[in-house]
């Protein structure tokens, strides 16, 4: 079930409203599970699931936590690394390119929700997902508008998924240079679409998403060629 919300009633910053509604029930290991990268043009899509102990004293512990958009990288990166450090379990999944293609995002975002659910070392019993909703499972679950504002869980998923996407992005610059993606993260900002206009799409942008699929067959034959020549190298 999908709850609606006025942005008006947003808290300033997320908490565990929601979680230590579960835990109060029984409910000891809730996940929080967000995405990143869903509209990029490059990239794989990336989904976190993270398992918080089930303590009010957490809120206090990840008291810098926030939906990953409203935090600056270095802020990212160091409450990352205390999620890590204080999460029951944490996991990551990733769905690429060629899925996103074959699948479409929604899909494909689902299949790495389910690969950072995968990765999880403890099982869930329920999870929070932000305005996502995992069809097929058995897993009771609860789908939140702007969720990663309001539930600490998600949150904290948001900011992990949000660097571990970021990490990989940095590493494919140094495979595919020119596009840029270490500055923009494979989304489509003016800088990057003017590179794929000027050296085509590479292996790893999303050939689903436009302008991508406004480039003819010989185009995209060509340059899979030669990011396969490249490789060889």
């Amino acid at each position: 079930m999908t709850y609606r919300i006025s942005p008006a009633l947003l808290p300033s910053k997320p908490n565990l409203a929601w979680e230590n509604k579960l835990w109060k029930a029984g409910i000891r290991r809730v996940a929080g599970i967000d995405e990143a990268g869903r509209g990029a043009l490059a990239g794989p899509v990336a989904a976190a699931a993270v398992i918080l102990p089930p303590e009010r004293s957490i809120a206090r512990e990840l008291s810098g936590v926030r939906d990953s958009k409203q935090m600056t990288a270095p802020q990212r990166e160091s409450w990352a690394q205390r999620i890590r450090e204080i999460a029951l379990a944490f996991g990551v999944g990733l769905a690429s390119p060629e899925e996103i293609d074959a699948l479409r995002i929604v899909p494909a975002t689902r299949l790495a929700a389910w690969r950072a659910l995968a990765a999880l070392n403890a099982e869930p019993e329920h999870l929070l997902l932000d305005y996502l909703f995992l069809p097929d499972t058995p897993l009771p679950q609860t789908s939140l508008v702007k969720g990663d504002r309001r539930s600490l869980s998600i949150a904290a998923a948001s900011v992990l998924a949000k660097t571990s996407r970021d990490a990989l992005m940095v590493e494919l610059d140094g495979q595919y240079p020119g596009y840029g993606f270490a500055r923009h993260k494979g989304y489509g900002t003016g800088a990057h679409r003017e590179a794929i206009k000027q050296l085509g799409a590479s292996a790893v942008h999303r050939r689903s998403f436009a302008p991508m699929k406004n480039l003819s067959l010989e185009e995209i034959r060509g340059q899979i060629a030669s990011d396969a020549a490249r490789e060889s190298l």
